[in-house]
Parts: structure tokens; C-alpha cells; sequence
């Protein structure tokens, strides 16, 4: 095949190889249907604006039907207060993200400029404004805030 000639590649009729983003109407894209409730259903911050991240998935995920309601977390804790490995790098990924786009750090910085080491430091001082959702085989969860949490050495 020459350069001169093109594959035929189907459905580009009236395709004059010219794009205009002016031809485009966005105002008739329409959202899917039910596409706030999901937008609510996936907000993750709780009443005081902290970030819930979430240790793994309820169980039965796809077989619950999805109401507006928010759940309540357990009163009574079963889990352990110790933050596992886990839970200590997904907290860690998170806030070096947030210290990285210009979150306000929360410990003093002495020069230090890897938003890593900001975090561990935020962590060492429990002063890492988030909180681990830890789902229960009941489809229950628990809520913990880091600084509530024992940190293994």
C-alpha cells in the first residue's frame, strides 16, 4: 500500500478529515439516568468533611440493593485497633497525594519537601485527618480514625 492510498476503515462517511468542537452539542449529552443518587452513594466524606478510605469491600456488594439511605457504622468495635500494613500504606498513598496537590500539612515541615515524608511525619503524630472504613463478613463496617488507631513498628 502506498502512502498516497488510505484503508478503508468503514463509518467515516461525511468525514471531511476536518474536526470542528463547534459541531459538537454538548447540551444534548444527557447524564444517565439515576446519575445523582450514584453521585450521592459515592460521596466519601463523612458529617465533619474527613475522608473515609475504605479496607476492603463489603461482601455481598453486588447482590445489595442500592438505597439513598446512608448506613450507620457498628457502635460495638470487633476489629482490632491496630492499623494494618494495609491500611498504613492506602493512608499514607492518600495523604502524600493531598500534601502533593497543596493540602494544608499539618505538622511542622523543617524543610522537607517529599510529600512521603510529610505524610509518615503527619502519621508518627496521629495529626492525618482521615478515617478507615473496615467492612465486617455481616456486610457491617467500622469506622476508625487514624489517630485512634495503634501504629505498628
Amino acid at each position: 500500500m502506498s502512502d498516497d492510498e488510505q484503508m478503508d476503515m468503514g463509518g467515516d462517511e461525511g468525514f471531511d478529515g476536518e474536526y470542528d468542537p463547534d459541531e459538537i452539542n454538548y447540551e444534548d449529552m444527557d447524564r444517565p439516568e439515576g446519575a445523582d443518587e450514584e453521585e450521592a452513594l459515592n460521596d466519601q466524606t463523612n458529617g465533619d468533611e474527613t475522608m473515609i478510605i475504605e479496607s476492603g469491600q463489603p461482601a455481598d456488594a453486588d447482590l445489595q440493593p442500592r438505597t439513598g439511605k446512608a448506613a450507620k457504622p457498628n457502635a460495638v468495635r470487633v476489629t482490632t485497633p491496630y492499623m494494618t500494613k494495609y491500611e498504613r500504606a492506602r493512608v499514607l498513598g492518600t495523604r502524600a497525594l493531598q500534601i502533593s496537590m497543596n493540602a494544608p500539612v499539618l505538622v511542622p515541615v523543617e524543610g522537607e519537601t517529599d510529600p512521603l515524608e510529610i505524610a509518615l511525619k503527619e502519621l508518627a503524630a496521629k495529626k492525618i485527618p482521615l478515617v478507615i472504613r473496615r467492612y465486617l463478613p455481616d456486610n457491617s463496617f467500622e469506622d476508625w480514625k487514624v489517630e485512634e488507631l495503634i501504629l505498628q513498628e
